[in-house]
């Protein structure tokens, strides 16, 4: 066994459960938003802010601790990531009060930058020929913990309180934890660049405020002052953070690395991938909840709910693989594909079959499949385009756009479903059979938007993930102008691919 092997052993069981346990503290909330309400006492308006305030940690921090492990040492910054999750479920267990929950919901958005973490250390410590699947099962484990939250939550809540939930994403972030303190090794990169706070007080303005817009855009009104006041602000401070970024001599984030085909396309398809995958737990969850006595639903309780979505986490888990040895044989362009199109057919499914729970069943199936493809392949398109020492932020940012899209995906499906409600009840209004199909159709149609926008470049080589022969690959992909660093340099991307 060579050294590189005997030292890889564990590292990527222990990266897959780092990323497990963020994605399923993060979706775990979701379905006991109504009991968080109740119990704390909460307008509904506030208690969204569980999630907007992760949203925007994660957001923020995600390229920040990225771009600080591509320059200093993964493993410090992914322990500190994993830290913020396992702390998080701490302070949420504790509970007690909203403000308590809402400080436990923004330092668990540390744990965002886990997954860019993850996958920068598969390209530095697996063997060469255990990348791509590497890559492929870290990516897609954030699928199949979305998919695994809403069960487990549905199981504890059946026989403990709120509180229960954050205690459980808590043990789940420290047994990764401990294992990636036990076995990842560190070794500090030595990659030329210095800290750029303007740059990144920049980012994390204008994140922000296209977050807060987006998240509270419903109940504020979306033509209201507020909504299009940091709507106005965010673009202005956009245009200012890429001013900065090209003058800079060490950027936190490397525009012309952004602008390149590849990584372009592939973040367009992290944000539609991500409006699909979150918008649809959200219209499923509230479907599949709905009384009966409306006419449709199924009056689910949440572990009901959270069972006929789990098979998009057995969709995830088992999409992987295949997605892993698609990228092998001809690189990334046919899972990205794929995946957009098994979303888009899964979404598709429920518009015009939602009457018996199996439909939902199948759906969610055939909708994880997709996901766990897309996220295979989206690493794999930024690793084959990008240095090495530019991987975390990389997918960093890809991470950040994935979350945008779901933002903004959650957002138009809310808006979608409150602009076409009925009363059922006094004082009770719910959404329409049509305003749920019609927020289906949008998600499968922006789904099959994501199927198609790998075309619209050359496909990267795999050549670039795969041999020390790297730099002439990553010439291929960028029409001959070579890979740089924030200096121009050219870089060696995938010496230790």
């Amino acid at each position: 066994m060579s050294e590189q092997a005997r030292r890889s052993r564990g590292v990527l069981p222990a990266l897959v459960l780092s990323v497990l346990a963020f994605s399923l503290v993060q979706t775990s909330v979701v379905p006991i938003l109504p009991t968080l309400q109740k119990d704390l006492n909460v307008a509904g308006s506030g208690i969204t802010w569980l999630m907007t305030a992760n949203l925007l940690s994660a957001a923020v921090l995600t390229p920040l601790l990225a771009r600080v492990g591509d320059l200093r040492g993964r493993k410090p910054m992914l322990v500190v990531a994993i830290a913020g999750v396992l702390v998080g479920g701490i302070l949420g267990g504790i509970g007690g009060s909203f403000g308590m929950l809402l400080i436990a919901r923004i330092v668990a958005g540390t744990g965002g930058a886990i997954l860019p973490l993850a996958v920068a250390i598969v390209r530095d410590e697996l063997p060469r020929e255990k990348v791509t699947g590497g890559v492929a099962m870290v990516s897609a484990a954030l699928g199949v913990g979305s998919g695994l939250g809403l069960v487990a939550t549905g199981v504890v809540m059946e026989h403990f309180s709120y509180e229960s939930v954050f205690w459980m994403g808590a043990v789940l972030a420290a047994v990764a934890f401990a294992l990636v303190v036990a076995v990842v090794p560190h070794d500090p990169i030595k990659a030329e660049g210095k800290s750029d706070p303007l740059g990144a007080v920049l980012l994390a303005g204008w994140l922000s405020a296209l977050l807060i817009a987006v998240s509270q855009g419903n109940d504020w009104g979306w033509a209201s002052g507020r909504t299009l006041g940091l709507f106005v602000t965010a673009a202005v401070v956009l245009v200012l953070w890429v001013v900065v970024e090209r003058r800079v001599a060490s950027p936190l984030v490397d525009i012309a690395m952004l602008a390149k085909p590849a990584v372009a396309v592939t973040n367009t398809a992290g944000v539609l991938v991500g409006f699909a995958m979150y918008g649809s737990f959200l219209l499923m969850s509230d479907f599949t909840q709905t009384p009966k006595a409306v006419g449709y639903g199924f009056g689910a309780s949440v572990l009901a709910s959270g069972w006929m979505l789990f098979p998009s986490a057995v969709g995830s888990f088992a999409a992987a693989p295949v997605g892993a040895a698609l990228i092998k044989r001809g690189g990334p362009r046919l899972p990205l594909v794929l995946g957009g199109a098994f979303t888009a057919v899964g979404l598709g499914l429920l518009i015009f079959a939602h009457s018996s729970s199996w439909h939902v069943v199948v759906a969610a199936g055939v909708m994880g499949i997709g996901v766990g493809m897309a996220y295979a392949a989206m690493p794999a398109y930024i690793n084959a385009s990008v240095p090495v020492q530019q991987s975390g932020i990389a997918n960093g940012m890809n991470a950040v756009l994935r979350t945008v899209g779901g933002a903004v995906g959650t957002a138009v499906i809310g808006a979608v479903l409150t602009a076409h409600m009925k009363p059922v009840a006094p004082g009770v209004k719910l959404p329409t059979i049509d305003a749920y199909t019609h927020a289906f159709l949008i998600a499968s149609v922006l789904a099959v938007v994501a199927a198609v926008v790998p075309f619209l470049v050359k496909a990267p080589r795999m050549a670039a993930m795969t041999t020390p022969d790297t730099i002439d690959a990553i010439d291929a992909v960028d029409g001959g102008e070579g890979a740089s660093g924030s200096n121009g340099s050219k870089t060696m991307a995938g010496v230790n691919a």
